[in-house]
This record gives structure tokens, C-alpha cells and sequence, in this order.
């Protein structure tokens, strides 16, 4: 570690660093070779971050130049609140960065623009083998108790 790290909203000058972060996030969840994300989702994804009508949201956490991970959340309504809330979607850092507080600083940086924007929560799922994520979550939010049921179309 040499520089300072900096949490800052991602700009369109870094998607050619975005990209590897966001291939290896879905890679770690099996969507690699045959069953990865097709490239219109990538391009949708991505330009989701720059359209001031979407509710969804991307930081990147860079050190010396370099992009070190990503995060991307986005707010919605409740039927059990008035503020919104905001759900942390995706959240990856690169191998040689774990362990040294990026993904921690990419959530504190989540809490804090969702505390700006009025939100009363921040709430995030992992698969149950991500062993290694939940020794930070478990330090930096609190298990639900909610187990997650889905139908894919």
C-alpha cells in the first residue's frame, strides 16, 4: 500500500478499469464463460450509472490510480417506511486488495451517500459460502434473519 484510498462515485473515464472489476464479480458467482451476463446487461448496467433518472449507483474505490473495487446500490420504496431504502447490489474488491479495508470503505462510503439521500437502511445479501465477505459483514451490519426465496423467468 503506498497512496491514500479514495471511495468516489465511478465516471465514465473508468470503464475500462470498471470492466475487470465487474467480470470478476460475476465470475466469483459462477456468471463466467458459458453462463455469463450477456453484454447488452453489462451496457445497460453501465449506463445506468450515468442516467439521473435511475435509482442506481456506482463507487469505485481507487488507490494510486488504480481501481481496487466496485460498488453498486440502489434506493426503492418501502411498504414498511417512508424513506427509501437502499440496497447494496454488488460489491468486489481485486484479490491483492482484500484484507486491507477496501470493501469496508466501499460500504461506509454506501452508508454514507444513503444516509445523504434520507435513506433509514442499508441492506445487502451474500451467497452462504462467501465465508470470507461475512467475516466483514458481520462486523459492519447485522444478520436479518430473512432467508431469501426467488423464482427466475
Amino acid at each position: 500500500m503506498s497512496g491514500q484510498l479514495t471511495v468516489r462515485p465511478v465516471t465514465r473515464q473508468d470503464y475500462e478499469q470498471w470492466l475487470p472489476l465487474w467480470d470478476g464479480y460475476n465470475a466469483f458467482y459462477g456468471r463466467s464463460g458459458p453462463t455469463a451476463l450477456a453484454g447488452e446487461i453489462t451496457q445497460m448496467t453501465w449506463s445506468r450509472f450515468f442516467d439521473a433518472y435511475e435509482p442506481v449507483h456506482a463507487f469505485v474505490a481507487e488507490r494510486d490510480g488504480n481501481l481496487l473495487g466496485l460498488v453498486h446500490y440502489l434506493y426503492h420504496r418501502s411498504t414498511t417506511s417512508i424513506a427509501p431504502s437502499c440496497y447494496l447490489q454488488d460489491l468486489f474488491t481485486t484479490q491483492a486488495a482484500r484484507g486491507q479495508g477496501v470493501g469496508r470503505a466501499l460500504i461506509e462510503g454506501v452508508y454514507e451517500r444513503a444516509r445523504q439521500a434520507g435513506a433509514n437502511r442499508v441492506y445487502w445479501l451474500t451467497h452462504e459460502t462467501n465465508h470470507t465477505a461475512m467475516q466483514l459483514y458481520d462486523k459492519i451490519g447485522e444478520k436479518s434473519g430473512f432467508v431469501v426465496y426467488r423464482e427466475m423467468f
